[in-house]
């Protein structure tokens, strides 16, 4: 039997953990932010966890 591909966009987007949470990055730090207020781009900071709806979905894409 042939292997399952992980889906490249997918895995460059999405990290699993030890324990099986799915991890993202925060949307809106990438450009503009020169009008954006220093509390918003701290905010923005760090991973946040998927819901577990779309934790499914990310771990299928991934082959996980």
């Amino acid at each position: 039997m042939p292997k399952n591909k992980t889906h490249s966009g997918t895995s460059k987007r999405f990290k699993v953990t030890g324990s099986g949470k799915v991890l993202r990055e925060r949307a809106g730090k990438r450009h503009l932010l020169e009008h954006k207020s220093s509390r918003v781009t701290r905010r923005l900071t760090g991973n946040a966890e998927m819901a577990p709806g779309d934790a499914k979905k990310i771990k299928k894409l991934l082959g996980k």
